[in-house]
Order: C-alpha cells, then structure tokens, then sequence
C-alpha cells in the first residue's frame, strides 16, 4: 500500500512540479511587468477572488465532500449508479456555477467593495487609491468567469485521482500559467493598462483546462451528459457534507483572502508584498502538502468504506511522516533564503530592492507556517474521507477567530508581516486541534515511530538552516551581484542544503523502511 502511494505521490509531485515552475515563470513575468504598484495591486485582488471560491466550490470543500461520496458508489454500487451520480453532480454544479459566474460579473464592483474596502472608501471620498477601485471593478468581470472553468476542471480531476489517475488533473493547472504568460508577453502592449492582458490570460487558461481533461474523462469511461440532480440521494449527501466543509477546509484561504481586505489599508504595494511571498510558500506547499493528501484521500475513503481500521490509521501515517519529512526542510530552508529567492526570481523591471526586502519579512512569516498549513490538508483528510465535515467546520471557524485576533494584535507592529504571522499562528492552531479531535475519537495518533523520525527531521533541518544562513552573503552583496551569478549562487546554495539535509539523516540512521507504515 506505501509503494502504491508513493508512486502516485511521486507522478503527482511530478506534475505538480512543472505547473508550479512554470507559476514562478509567470510570477517573474507579473513582477517584470507589473512590479508592486497599484497595477499589480489590482490584478492580484481580481484574480485571488475567482480563485478563492474555487476552493470553496471544487478543490477544497467540494472535492472533500464528494471523493469519499464518489468513492462509495465505486466500490459498492453498480457502475450505471456511478455514472448517474457523476452526470447529477456535474450538472448540478455546473447550473450553480453558471449563476454564480453570471452575478459576480454583473456586481463586479459589489464584489470589490467588499474585498477591497479601504480603494472603495478612497473611491467615495475622491482619495488616491480611487483609481484602484474603479479598475478593479472592470478587470473583475474579466478574471470571475474562471471560476465556472476551473470548478468543473476540479470536479474532473476529483473522477480521475477517484480512479486512481492523477497525473492528467495534477498537469492541467500547466495550461493556466502558459495562457498567462502568452498573454503578458504577447498581448501586453495591445492594451493601455498591461494588466488586462494578463486578466484575459487567466480567462483563457480557465478554458483550456476544462477542455483538457474531457478526453482523459473519456478514456476513463466515465464521461457522461450532466443532468440536473439537486434532491437525487448522492447530491444531497454531497450537498450535506459540502455546507461545513466550506469552513473546514477552507480556512487558510479565508484567512489570506482577509489579510488582503486589511492590507488594502496598509502602504502601497502590501498586497503585492504578500502575494509575491504567498507564491512561493505555496510552491512546496502544493508540491508535497496537496500532494500528499490528493492521493491519501481516494485511498481513506476506501479505507473508511471497507472498514479496514488498521489500513486507516497506516496512511494517515504514512501522509504525516511524508509532510514532516518534506515540510520542515522546506519551511526553514524557505526562512533561510528568502530574500535571495525574491530577488532571483522577481528582481526586474518594476520589482524592486525595496519589494524583495518588504516580501521577504511576509516569507518568513509564511514560512513559519508551512508545515502546519501542510499538516492541515493531511488531518481534515482523516476527517472528509469518513464523511465527517462537522469537527473540521467546528475547528475551523476557531481557527478563522484565532486569525482574526491575531491580525488585530500583529498588523499596528509588524503591517504586512503581522498579517502572514497571523496567518501561520492560526495554522498551527488548526492543525493542533485537528490532531487532538482524531486523537480524542480514536481515529489517529503519532506513534512512536514517527515522533522519533520527526526528532530526527528537525535535527537535520536545523543544521541545515544554520549553514544556510551563515554562508549566504549580506542584503546588500545580493543586490550588487549580477542576475546569473546570483542564480548560480544560490543553486548552489539550495543544492548544498539539500544535499546536507539528506546527509544528516543517513548519519541518524533514517531509512525509506522508517516513512513506511507498519
């Protein structure tokens, strides 16, 4: 069962991995052309809302809701039940989808009055941020319509990685960052503000993706015409399991999405600052936390099914000692080299010294973060694939409360920063009460095994943060060196940090048969 899951683990972090180097291909595209001014204030704001209710609607609540639904009628049911359900949940989804699209294009400046407060108050008192407002009241209709295409695109990965396909869904998020950048290198000149080539990009890329995945679907045999199903007995189980899963499952991205509504009254370019360091927070982040708990999810639902308590508990294990293995070193190897990745990655055009500074302090607070956020996905898995959405919805509305507190006591003190700190504290709260709910129901808890490797992870990771920042250069030699040297410096860099983390742990005596579970 570990070497079926590592497979799948490893071709879906093969994916994953191209689509999130081409995202940084596209980041440094953004930052070129846009910088952190006003411009890319806007377009981030226009585009995080479409793509934080495609978390609510398919890859976060939706997909929880339905993969052990979906997995059910899989192994229990016959297969023209399976396929009735997969056509009812499409066209059911797809109907609410439309109308959704449809109002938040029609009340487009509603929706930025909202999420964008602080330009909408400068709009009515005629200040300097009025400008934002009324821009991104007209780039949102633009950006929204992705929502309708990329839900549905999640609602097709979540049949393929059902069927145990999950490299044609992890893939398809590569086609979103080629219409990007295809946009801002060959259409930016065609409009007076460049920003809306970028925003039809991600129209576009929404589309491809869809198209994408209707052949694999095809091949798959479980294709079907969607039909309307709102009270056929699947949907409603779905829709039950779906209503606090909002909440549950989504918290993270409230929280960030309600850092932006209070950076909009912080300085200029705060927005950007914390977008520019989210990207790369969620770099490791979708390449081994998501990862990890796309393809453990197929297989606890089936776990959950069967009744196979033992299979249970030795994949949630398996998923924990995978993040910790690949979180830690990441979260601090993320601390370590912050500045430096903001500056080769994004340090052109209208990206400043200054912008790699300021995004540096909300990286490290990020970062902080990170293997929490990633222990998050792996625990409400434990939780979703037992069709159990309401102690994660409990948990989360804590855990948004939490975040809410903080951000009040971190954003006078730290500004943007505080916001990210805000953010990882709410995440460690999350993933703490998460573990102790599994615990206290007698669903999981860490063995000893793998508190022992986790010792032996940080041990490692430790030593390798303190030779990361002790041979690195100051601020100010990073800033005089050039582009290429900078690169090569800090590939070798990460290489002999990399290569120090593996070290370490052959000299602690980890082996591959210690991240197996037993």
């Amino acid at each position: 069962m570990s070497k079926s899951l590592l497979r799948s683990g490893l071709l879906f972090s093969a994916m994953t991995l191209i689509s999130r180097v081409l995202g940084l291909v596209r980041d440094v595209v953004i930052a070129n052309l846009l910088g952190a001014g006003a411009a890319a204030d806007v377009f981030i704001l226009t585009n995080k809302i479409p793509n934080f209710l495609r978390r609510l609607f398919a890859e976060g609540a939706f997909a929880q809701a339905f993969v052990p639904v979906l997995t059910e009628y899989k192994e229990n049911k016959s297969l023209d039940e399976t396929h009735l359900l997969i056509a009812r949940v499409s066209g059911t989804l797809g109907c609410i989808l439309l109308m959704t699209t449809v109002l938040g294009v029609v009340a487009s400046p509603v929706v930025i009055m909202l999420f964008g407060t602080g330009w909408f108050i400068d709009y009515l008192q005629g200040g300097a941020e009025a400008e934002k407002y009324e821009l991104a009241s007209v780039m949102l209709k633009i950006t929204f319509p992705y929502l309708f295409f990329v839900a549905l695109t999640a609602f097709s990965g979540a049949v393929l990685n059902t069927w145990g396909k999950f490299g044609a869904a992890a893939f398809t998020p590569v086609l979103l960052n080629v219409a990007m950048i295809t946009a801002a290198i060959g259409f930016a000149d065609q409009f007076e503000e460049p920003a809306f080539a970028l925003a039809w990009g991600v129209f576009f890329g929404g589309m491809f993706q869809l198209l994408f995945q209707l052949p694999f679907l095809k091949q798959a045999g479980v294709i079907t015409w969607p039909k309307w199903g709102w009270n056929d007995p699947g949907v409603k189980k779905i829709r039950l399991l779906m209503l606090p899963a909002l909440f549950g499952v989504s918290v993270s991205q409230i929280n960030l999405l309600f850092d932006t509504v209070l950076a909009s009254f912080l300085q200029n370019g705060s927005i950007s600052w914390l977008y520019y360091s989210d990207r790369l927070l969620e770099f490791p982040l979708g390449l081994f936390g998501i990862a990890i708990a796309t393809v453990i999810l197929p297989q606890l639902s089936k776990d959950h099914v069967t009744a196979t308590s033992k299979g249970f508990k030795n994949t949630m294990d398996w998923g924990i000692r995978m993040v910790c293995l690949l979180g830690v070193p990441s979260a601090l190897g993320l601390m370590a080299l912050a500045e430096p990745m903001l500056m080769v990655l994004f340090m052109r055009g209208e990206f400043t010294a200054l912008d790699a500074a300021q995004s540096k302090l909300s990286l490290m607070a990020y970062s902080a973060g990170l293997l929490f956020f990633m222990l998050i996905k792996v625990l409400a898995t434990g939780f979703f694939s037992r069709q159990d959405t309401k102690t994660p919805v409990r948990i989360g509305i804590q855990a948004m409360l939490a975040n809410m507190v903080f951000n009040i006591i971190l954003i006078f003190p730290l500004a943007h920063a505080g916001l990210a700190l805000a953010t990882s504290l709410s995440a460690l709260f999350n993933a703490s009460l998460l573990y102790f709910a599994l615990k206290k129901c007698g669903v999981y808890q860490f063995s000893q095994a793998t508190f022992q490797l986790l010792i032996k992870v940080v041990m490692a990771a430790g030593l390798m943060f303190l030779c990361l920042y002790y041979l690195q250069p100051e601020s100010a030699q990073w800033a005089q060196m050039t582009l290429e040297y900078r690169i090569a410096y800090l590939i070798g860099l990460i290489v002999a940090g990399a290569t120090g983390y593996l070290l370490t742990l052959v000299i602690l005596r980890v082996k591959l048969s210690d991240i197996r579970s037993h």
